[in-house]
């Protein structure tokens, strides 16, 4: 799963306030990704993390991806299935949880679509047909992601 974050209302996480978000009165944002849609819950445009509430239509697939921390991911409806990768065939459904280690990398689909949250610590890289890594938003992951591991 990954994430293309809408950071337009984005509070710095130096506010130390609790957030309050109503994810009913939210629209859901296209992603770049056919059938997938997100409601952005948390976003840190600084370090990557973000919380993300993922729909995906039936058939709806995530392409090749890496997960470069660890992400988590709660299935409330539906199931999310490993289409490819080393955890093929591996099926999470409503009520269940799925964490991937960092480096982990799989195409994820929902065969009967799905609704779920994911947490990540840094935005996902993405294998393009043409080589290049990217995140869900299309951009150049080393160049917007790049600098989160180095420090």
């Amino acid at each position: 799963m990954n994430v293309k974050p809408n950071t337009q209302d984005a509070t710095p996480m130096r506010d130390l306030r609790s957030h309050h978000v109503r994810p009913s009165e939210m629209p859901w944002d296209k992603m770049r990704f056919p059938g997938c849609e997100t409601k952005t819950l948390l976003f840190d445009a600084k370090s990557g993390l973000a919380t993300v509430l993922i729909k995906m239509a039936p058939g709806a697939t995530l392409p090749d991806h890496e997960h470069v921390l660890i992400e988590q991911t709660y299935v409330l409806e539906g199931s999310l299935v490993d289409k490819e990768g080393p955890d093929a065939g591996l099926s999470v459904g409503p009520g269940e949880f799925v964490w991937r280690p960092a480096g982990s990398r799989h195409v994820a689909w929902c065969p009967q679509g799905g609704t779920m949250i994911a947490i990540f610590q840094v935005p996902n890289k993405f294998f393009e047909g043409d080589g290049k890594m990217t995140d869900a938003g299309g951009k150049d992951w080393a160049s917007a992601w790049g600098h989160v591991l180095s420090t």
